[in-house]
């Protein structure tokens, strides 16, 4: 990527004739941007790319032994980034306008003004840049959602990553079922990022949940200006913007029959009208909904067509509850805990076995949603190197609670540990202030000074 600000770009200007090469690095040598090589062939010009790939080739289209057209081609070969721009005499036009057809960025026609071949070449180099940064992007979206970064090696984990892999290259539509928090969205998100006829267009995400069902259909489909009351101009659906590649329907067992039936048209027809227009739109999408609801009892019930859930559940992806993959709770915890670690520029070695035990015990009805927000406020609690029990929330730590009633402890050692998780939970709630703790649990400092350095609790404040 060229950065004209702190670096200058390397332009290669091959031509056979030394003076027209010295002509236009003249040109360019002007602008104090540009470092400039020349060459005299297209031979020495593909050496040089191999050797040092320039940011941008001026090529001559008539030369003698590999002429421009096929070093062009070689050129797109070895390094397709490269933008080149063909310089053709007025004779030649019909072959430089069959370059662009090969690759080429754009022409020039000898003789030619300074200030076009100026416009020409920073519009070129402009255009390289914005094309890497794209790839690069896609490229990091493809590795964000990459199935390494999804964790779970559980079996039924194994299972949806097998199921998922089948689905990379094909347009089948896709339902991918499971309960709230279970990662619908990042399995939909890595199956677009992986297809290799759809990762470069869009990924539209729609929540058929947060919206009425007047403003659902607008949201879809667009609407023309005036088609209701505050609809100053035509409006572009999501199935528009996702035209080529996929629209990710989430919840979509809330969508209402009327929007139902709509739908049902799209996936049928592949085209549809905006809210107020007579005009068929067509589109070439990918669906892939979601839901947290039983659709086939919705069937039942009348709450959801028939029709539809046949149409969008052509392959249906199950995703298991956190509470069935337990295995998968330390390597998630350890993956949220190495996140936010760095958020917060916090050394947290791990988790103590105490807080792992109560995790593991946990049935986490939020699932990994509820597992990271809980990893994360522990990160901002935790004191020690270590996430501890005393760390994690309240509903989690319940658990604990619940074990020491139905242990076999005596009674002094019940009591105890009740006095612990009293006193640590009151520090907690204070801040560490030791005045303020005294205060809530009706006892003086000194006790707590003695009680804390007992059970081993860190105090902040006096």
């Amino acid at each position: 990527m060229v950065d004209e600000t702190t670096s200058k770009a390397n332009i290669l200007i091959v031509d056979d004739d030394k003076n027209i090469c010295k002509m236009i690095e003249a040109s360019l040598r002007k602008e104090k941007r540009y470092e400039i090589e020349t060459a005299l062939s297209g031979e020495a010009c593909l050496r040089l790319i191999k050797e040092n790939p320039p940011d941008l080739v001026l090529l001559d289209i008539q030369m003698p032994g590999i002429d421009g057209i096929e070093t062009l081609h070689r050129i797109r070969e070895e390094n397709p980034y490269i933008p080149v721009i063909m310089m053709t005499a007025h004779g030649t036009i019909e072959r430089a306008v069959s370059s662009m057809k090969a690759g080429a960025y754009d022409f020039l026609t000898k003789p030619f003004a300074r200030d076009r071949l100026l416009v020409t070449v920073n519009n070129a180099l402009m255009n390289s840049s914005l094309r890497r940064e794209v790839d690069e992007l896609r490229s990091e979206l493809k590795s964000k959602y990459a199935f390494a970064n999804i964790i779970g090696q559980s079996g039924v984990m194994q299972d949806v990553f097998r199921a998922v892999e089948k689905v990379f290259n094909s347009n089948v539509t896709v339902l991918i079922q499971g309960e709230s928090g279970t990662g619908k969205e990042l399995i939909a998100r890595a199956i677009h990022y992986h297809s290799t006829m759809r990762a470069g267009k869009p990924f539209v995400a729609v929540n058929c949940s947060a919206l009425p069902e007047s403003l659902l259909e607008s949201e879809l489909f667009g609407h023309e200006k005036g088609s209701f009351t505050g609809a100053v101009g035509r409006r572009i659906g999501k199935f528009e913007q996702a035209n080529g590649g996929t629209i990710f329907l989430d919840e979509i067992g809330l969508m209402t029959p009327a929007t139902q039936s709509k739908l049902l048209r799209v996936l049928q027809e592949r085209e549809f009208e905006r809210v107020g227009g007579n005009e068929l739109v067509k589109v070439d999408v990918r669906i892939i909904s979601a839901t947290n609801k039983d659709l086939e009892d919705e069937m039942k019930k009348g709450e959801f067509r028939e029709d539809l859930y046949y149409r969008i559940s052509v392959f249906p992806i199950k995703l298991p509850p956190l509470r069935e993959r337990r295995e998968d709770i330390p390597l998630l915890a350890g993956h949220f805990l190495q996140k936010y670690a760095k958020q917060e520029g916090k050394s947290i070695e791990g988790i103590t076995p105490d807080a792992l035990d109560l995790m593991m015990a946990y049935h986490w009805p939020g699932n990994v949603r509820e597992l990271e927000n809980a990893m994360e406020r522990a990160m901002v609690l935790a004191s020690g190197p270590e996430i501890g029990a005393k760390d994690l929330p309240a509903a989690v730590r319940s658990l604990g609670e619940k074990r020491i009633y139905e242990s076999d402890n005596t009674l002094a050692s019940w009591i105890e540990k009740l006095e612990e998780e009293a006193l640590r939970q009151a520090l907690l709630e204070c801040e560490g202030n030791i005045s303020q703790t005294a205060k809530k649990l009706g006892i003086g400092r000194a006790t707590i000074y003695r009680k804390a350095k007992k059970y081993g609790l860190p105090m902040v404040k006096s």
